[in-house]
């Protein structure tokens, strides 16, 4: 067998997950074309896309313990909330903001994540507020004695906010079990990497938090999930957290509202779209034997057709009621 034939395995993967895996990627990207096409035709108001980061959030998450662990996700990370349990169905639930919608019941704009039993803390708007929580949850697993860790996710940019230095540097303090991965697609919307960061890199950062800084190739899922593995491995033996960043692409605009005409070239544009995960690593599975070309076609019409179901059920099902606004806002008398 060639080397390449030997990545999956030698990482302690078997054919029937690194497909698993794909899967999730499929279906993140399926899923997230489909939000831009019902946004075009006016049905839903907002997507803050994960096209081109499918690879690093599915990496990662299948390299943590998805029955056990938290995770912090922001607002791009569709392929961590579907590897963490969320269904196709609740995130077209959301982006109709629709009542029964998981994460905030219909009255917060998509890519606030946020489910109790899949253990996906609720996100808000103000990017990097998520980091601190994060590092909450590390602090109550080791007070309790939990053997978990906790999974956070954020943009390059938001590494650069106050909350970044404050949440990292108590975890590196406390030597908590937490996991920072950042999705470094080189723009905070519409400014360059280069005018964002002074340092070679942002895992250059961890050091000075007294925790190892990794940067990863974050369009080989393989790869995230090896260095992702050894720093759960880490977190698991009491070694403190580990800073992670994900070199990835943003194939698409910041959200639906961006014209990302206006700073990027379509030549740069072009030359994203030639390091698509979706493709690189559908071609390495088809080098190994693991995808055929009967499984492939098999896989994505039983995802179209789980995805076309789950976009007529969400458009079809109920909107809140006007008197649950406010409702989990404020307690209610005689309320638990």
């Amino acid at each position: 067998m060639s080397q390449v034939e030997n990545r999956h395995s030698e990482l302690g993967l078997s054919d029937e997950q690194v497909l698993e895996m794909y899967r999730t990627m499929l279906l993140a990207r399926k899923i997230d074309e489909r939000m831009w096409l019902l946004n075009r035709a006016g049905k839903i108001p907002f997507v803050i896309s994960c096209q081109g980061q499918e690879a690093a959030q599915i990496g990662a998450s299948y390299a943590l313990n998805l029955d056990k662990d938290y995770v912090a996700p922001y607002y791009r990370d569709l392929g961590v909330v579907l590897a963490f349990g969320m269904t196709t169905r609740e995130l077209f639930l959301a982006a109709f903001a629709k009542a029964e919608d998981p994460n905030s019941g219909g009255r917060q704009m998509p890519g606030h994540f946020g489910q109790k039993k899949n253990r996906i803390l609720t996100g808000s708007s103000p990017v990097t507020t998520q980091l601190p929580h994060a590092v909450g949850i590390a602090l109550a697993a080791k007070m309790d004695g939990e053997n978990i860790a906790s999974f956070v996710t954020l943009g390059e940019g938001s590494s650069n906010q106050g909350d970044f230095h404050e949440g990292l540097n108590f975890a590196g303090v406390q030597k908590l079990p937490v996991i920072t991965m950042v999705e470094n697609n080189k723009y905070a919307i519409s400014v360059p990497l280069e005018r964002q960061i002074a340092s070679a890199s942002v895992a250059d950062r961890g050091v000075a938090y007294g925790m190892p800084g990794y940067q990863v190739n974050g369009n080989d899922p393989l790869e995230v999930y090896g260095v992702v593995k050894e720093a759960h491995e880490r977190a698991m033996n009491g070694e403190g957290p580990t800073l992670i960043e994900a070199m990835t692409e943003r194939l698409t605009a910041h959200s639906s509202d961006d014209n990302d005409k206006a700073y990027r070239s379509a030549e740069e544009i072009e030359e994203m779209k030639k390091k698509d995960s979706l493709i690189s690593f559908a071609q390495y599975l088809r080098d190994v034997g693991v995808l055929t070309e009967e499984k492939e076609q098999a896989l994505n019409k039983e995802i179209d057709d789980e995805i076309n179901q789950a976009t007529d059920e969400a458009e079809n099902a109920p909107y809140a009621e006007p008197e649950d606004a406010l409702k989990y806002v404020y307690a209610e008398e005689g309320g638990e």
